[in-house]
């Protein structure tokens, strides 16, 4: 790879050795460059959206625990922000201690929130008379038994921690699903489209216009008419009032593809507030395969049949 002219900045959740930091080693356009340790997604968001950061690499959906809600509002609330790349992170844990430390020893783990609900079982089953010590990262949990804190005896980190911190490993594997996978996505202010690979993703936020029987389904509607699929469907709060909520909704396929941007056009008409949050490749480039009836022909050839009978070139 040849070397860059200039030098652009990505923020991450770090410090380094998080899952978000294996997320951004996966970024092409980061390689060479350079990353910035952020404490909270709101942070590297704005990052980008004030321009100190040219791209941040944040969790958007863990196959566990679902979307991350920290996500959902934060691209809900900030304007002008586009995803332009997904990116999947295996997601496993091991328990670590300082040098010495066994097992038998350990009465207080130190656990970022989400990963402890990951591995509640297995810390259950070995250690029943544990007390959980909350951190704000599982990198930082770790470097918590550097400082010798008193209070934790051993830390819920990832894989590989040992190499960056002079930890030993009590146990590895035991997160409680062997296949927990989470779902990143670079952000950018780019409004430029990723080209169209066949294997593409689209994100979009869409509020209901109003708070009536078989609204969600009219809405649903926009997408099932035209043959398209959803690969994530979830509410969040809107926030102004109860039982006002947004819509967060992966669709597979790209905006450019025909079907899709049809979609999006009766989305538009139907709701007041619809968010375009970006068009990317998928990460695990799985084509996108849907039934003949919904080819770009299908709808191009409509388009055209109704401009004939508009100018009167055909009956």
């Amino acid at each position: 790879m040849p070397e860059p002219t200039s030098t652009a900045t990505y923020s991450y959740l770090g410090p380094a050795g998080t899952f978000t930091w294996a997320a951004l080693r996966q970024v092409p356009e980061a390689e060479g460059q350079t990353w910035r340790s952020v404490n909270n997604v709101g942070e590297a968001l704005d990052d980008v959206a004030s321009g100190r950061s040219a791209g941040a690499v944040i969790a958007i959906e863990n196959s566990v625990e679902g979307g991350v809600s920290a996500t959902q509002d934060a691209l809900a609330n900030i304007p002008g922000l586009r995803i332009t790349g997904e990116y999947l992170v295996p997601v496993d844990f091991v328990l670590v201690a300082r040098p010495g430390t066994v097992l038998a020893d350990v009465r207080v783990v130190a656990a970022h929130p989400v990963a402890y609900a990951q591995c509640h079982l297995w810390l259950d089953a070995r250690l029943p008379e544990h007390e959980h010590l909350p951190a704000t990262s599982n990198v930082s949990a770790a470097a918590q038994l550097l400082a010798e804190n008193p209070v934790a005896d051993a830390a819920v980190a990832p894989p590989g921690i040992d190499q960056q911190y002079p930890l030993e490993v009590l146990a590895d594997r035991i997160g409680d699903n062997p296949n927990a996978v989470t779902r990143f996505v670079l952000v950018t202010a780019s409004t430029a489209l990723p080209p169209r690979t066949g294997a593409d993703k689209t994100s979009v936020i869409v509020e209901l216009p109003t708070d009536q029987p078989g609204g969600l389904v009219e809405m649903l509607e926009q997408f099932a008419t035209r043959g398209v699929n959803l690969s994530l469907l979830e509410s969040r709060p809107i926030g102004d009032a109860l039982g006002r909520y947004r819509f967060v909704v992966d669709l597979d396929g790209h905006v450019l593809d025909e079907r899709v941007a049809d979609a999006l056009l009766g989305l538009k008409r139907y709701s007041p507030n619809v968010i375009f949050l970006g068009s990317y490749p998928r990460a695990d480039r799985i084509a996108v395969t849907a039934s003949s009836r919904y080819d770009d022909e299908v709808f191009i050839d409509a388009r055209e049949w109704l401009r004939g009978l508009i100018s009167g070139e055909s009956d």
